[in-house]
């Protein structure tokens, strides 16, 4: 059995500074796709493809998401932690208000994760920068839509506390050895 464990929530709450912590414990992650996603869509003459051309954009992440999901399952790990979920995907777009087609929530409850763990919003670390350009109030109501898309999913979310990134990493890995001890006893 594998755990799949996805670290969520708004923008610059401090998911990919974990999500590097646990690579340098030699955790298996997978890494955010979409700066990657925006960085190919700069090359190719469209600024902010997340703003210009939504659909797209989340169609991008979206098999990126669904490919790295499928990655995981051949990774010889009994814990994978994901930088965001395929979820998220339909977070961001109910966030903007744009339709989007059903094949978003199908592949969300295709691809089950094992545990999410949310990042709350935290003015203080919060910074901008070329590629994550919403405002602070912005990342608080993405925030909440992310929450809303996975308690809608049946998933029960697991808010990580403010503090160091030793302190966070460490909360959500001694969640994960407690996990490991129920299924462990069972």
């Amino acid at each position: 059995m594998q755990l799949k464990i996805v670290i969520t929530g708004g923008p610059g709450t401090g998911k990919s500074t974990v999500i590097d912590k646990l690579i340098g414990l030699n955790y298996q992650c997978m890494s955010e796709i979409s700066r990657n996603i925006t960085l190919e869509a700069k090359k190719n003459g469209i600024d902010q493809l997340f703003l210009k051309k939504p659909l797209l954009f989340s169609q991008l992440l979206l098999e990126g998401r669904e490919k790295q999901y499928i990655e995981a399952n051949s990774k010889d790990a009994k814990i994978v932690f994901f930088d965001r979920g395929i979820p998220d995907v339909h977070g961001y777009m109910n966030y903007l208000g744009v339709d989007y087609p059903n094949t978003y929530l199908k592949k969300s409850l295709e691809h089950k994760y094992s545990h999410i763990f949310m990042m709350p919003p935290w003015q203080e670390i919060y910074t901008t920068d070329n590629e994550r350009y919403e405002s602070f109030e912005q990342s608080l109501a993405i925030y909440n839509h992310l929450k809303k898309t996975y308690i809608d999913l049946n998933y029960n979310i697991i808010e990580v506390p403010k503090g160091t990134v030793d302190k966070r990493t460490n909360f959500i890995l001694n969640m994960i050895n407690s996990a490991w001890s129920e299924i462990d006893q069972n």
